[in-house]
């Protein structure tokens, strides 16, 4: 599936323990039959790391934070998924001290190692966010067998969880909010951020203030909404 990929398309992963990776196929020797289309066999991951890769220490910008870490760029073939597309193999060496921590693969032959290091870092907001789709915004509760649904169902539902933060980011966001999901929940008491539950519930109740007054056009102040999240558990109790 990853071979013959479009010029304009990259493919940028971590990369398996057990990786058989091959040097690039050698130049045509000008005889007759058919060319190699790879070069000989690379040494297993953990023997190339302490052996012939060359450790450089790279400044790099994850998770939030900036910090230096060793690594050592190889280009060679993973033949058994790409085939003889050649790809960049980049070990990263952060806490170890002879081997590698995390061995990335990327297609993309004109990035740096820097970039590729970021790139799948980057990755974690991603899954993140499908992660908070699925469980709390209701996308993954999608049922569909039609083919228009299952290409209109997920990507309206994800666009309405965007929407929701969006608001809350712009509009709905109050200081108060993580005060009172702590006073809810006393022993979370490492809380510093509201959730994106916080900000669905914070979007719901303020879409049912607003239909309690559909004269006003404002929106509902935090103290009306407290009195209306009051009422709820008063019901519930």
């Amino acid at each position: 599936m990853l071979r013959g990929l479009p010029g304009s398309v990259t493919w940028t992963t971590r990369l398996r323990s057990n990786a058989a990776l091959y040097d690039l196929a050698p130049p045509r020797t000008g005889k007759r039959g058919r060319p190699r289309l790879k070069g000989a066999k690379l040494a297993s991951l953990a023997n190339l790391a302490p052996g012939t890769a060359q450790f450089t220490p790279t400044t790099v910008t994850r998770y939030g934070t900036t910090t230096t870490v060793s690594v050592a760029v190889i280009r060679c073939l993973w033949y058994g998924v790409f085939g003889p597309q050649a790809v960049q193999v980049v070990l990263v060496r952060d806490k170890s001290k002879t081997g590698y921590d995390v061995a990335l693969v990327t297609t993309d032959l004109a990035a740096s190692a820097t970039q590729i290091i970021e790139r799948y870092a980057s990755r974690w907001s991603i899954e993140v966010c499908i992660e908070d789709a699925k469980q709390t915004g209701g996308v993954g509760q999608a049922r569909n067998r039609v083919r228009l649904a299952v290409e209109r169902t997920a990507p309206f539902a994800l666009m309405v969880n965007t929407l929701a933060v969006v608001w809350y980011a712009t509009v709905g966001y109050h200081p108060d909010d993580v005060e009172e999901r702590r006073e809810l929940a006393p022993w979370y008491r490492d809380k510093v951020q509201p959730s994106v539950l916080d900000m669905f519930t914070k979007l719901r109740r303020v879409i049912i203030a607003g239909y309690s007054r559909p004269e006003d056009l404002q929106p509902p102040t935090c103290q009306e909404v407290t009195i209306l999240r009051l009422a709820w558990e008063d019901v519930a109790a």
